[in-house]
């Protein structure tokens, strides 16, 4: 029993571990605008490199693809370098993208590439890609179907005169088709479907930082009730600034967020190693950071393009969906762990090697978001 005990141990400290060197694929974020000209124009702000080295969602660690060398060399090349690479793959890439005319794939060419000086090459390099071509006379509806190789993708479609059309798209995903000149509202359970898968994936498996913090909280708590009140607070408060940051009342950089969530996870890791029980500050401090991951949340929904008419119920639904991925990590982290969180050992044995491992990730993080 001992042994099986310590073998989850170990499985739950390769689970958090693992993460630390993983580079996050997130969704090709695509603004797809009609003009009065009969004519398209669409922007992809894209991960260029995974593009060109075909890393793609089944990738969850890019270090582990077949082309993770030349992945990493692309993420090293300036940017004129480069678009040099993009310009060989460029033919394929607009042979593929996802924009159909009633079942016709949309002849298009690239205009521009934009592609950002090189910074920190452990973080996505976010360049936009930009195509334009002619609607075909006589068309009246088009549907988009991004390559599955590619990703998860965000479509935001502009019209003139009209509201933001924003939809999420699964690798893969074919959408119905949609009148060019009306945007398409979409039911409400769709909409509710929509956010609440993107706030559960947000946290499993891409939410890495989050996945920490919460576990940091549930090694500490060998009660349900003081852990309900901690994960009630960080809740409430994230709830507060999602809302304000969405609104565009509170807007603080990701420079600084960032590393602020990191020294979050390093502040509760520390202190589980500090301590056997529960503080009765820990609530506030937890509701504290809380407020710090908010901010790191809106820039999700920021993204996608969520129109103002949808604010209340993609929040509502985005936050629900947040609260059943951080449900989850502790469903997990208790069939883990849970037989033993009443064993004297338990402390010694889990909670320590656990938090002090986490600790040192929320370091690493803290330094690797701080330093150029």
């Amino acid at each position: 029993m001992h042994k099986l005990r310590l073998l989850l141990s170990i499985l739950m400290l390769l689970f958090i571990w693992q993460p630390v060197k993983a580079h996050e694929n997130v969704p090709a974020i695509t603004t797809l605008t009609f003009t009065q000209e009969q004519s398209f124009e669409i922007v992809f702000e894209v991960n260029l490199e995974a593009l060109i080295a075909k890393i793609g969602p089944q990738h969850e660690d890019t270090d582990d693809a077949p082309t993770a060398q030349l992945y990493n060399e692309l993420r090293s090349l300036p940017p004129k370098e480069l678009k040099k690479q993009f310009g060989g793959f460029s033919e394929e890439f607009t042979a593929e993208f996802g924009l159909f005319f009633e079942g016709q794939h949309a002849a298009a060419e690239v205009t521009n590439v934009d592609i950002p000086e090189v910074g920190d090459i452990s973080l996505a390099r976010e360049s936009k890609v930009h195509l334009s071509g002619s609607i075909p006379t006589g068309t009246n509806s088009y549907s988009w179907a991004y390559p599955q190789r590619y990703g998860a993708s965000v479509l935001r479609v502009e019209r003139p005169g009209q509201e933001l059309d924003a939809q999420f798209f699964y690798a893969g995903l074919v959408g119905e088709p949609r009148e060019i000149g009306l945007a398409q509202r979409q039911s409400f359970f769709v909409k509710v479907g929509t956010y609440v898968v993107v706030g559960f994936t947000h946290i499993l498996p891409k939410g890495l930082d989050h996945i920490l913090f919460v576990l940091g909280l549930f090694l500490l708590s060998t009660r349900w009730k003081p852990l309900l009140v901690q994960v009630t607070a960080f809740t409430l408060a994230h709830s507060v600034t999602l809302a304000l940051g969405l609104y565009g009342v509170v807007k603080v950089s990701p420079s600084i967020v960032e590393p602020l969530i990191a020294l979050s996870i390093v502040y509760v890791a520390v202190e589980n190693l500090m301590t056997r029980k529960l503080q009765v500050w820990r609530p506030i401090i937890v509701f504290a950071f809380g407020l710090l991951h908010g901010l790191g949340f809106a820039g999700i929904l920021i993204e996608i393009g969520l129109p103002r008419s949808d604010f209340v119920l993609g929040l509502v639904a985005f936050n629900i969906g947040v609260e059943f991925g951080q449900l989850a990590i502790i469903a997990l982290a208790f069939l883990a762990v849970g037989l033993a969180m009443k064993k004297s050992w338990y402390h010694a044995r889990i909670v320590a090697p656990a938090s002090l491992a986490i600790a040192a990730m929320g370091a690493w993080w803290f330094v690797e978001r701080t330093i150029p």
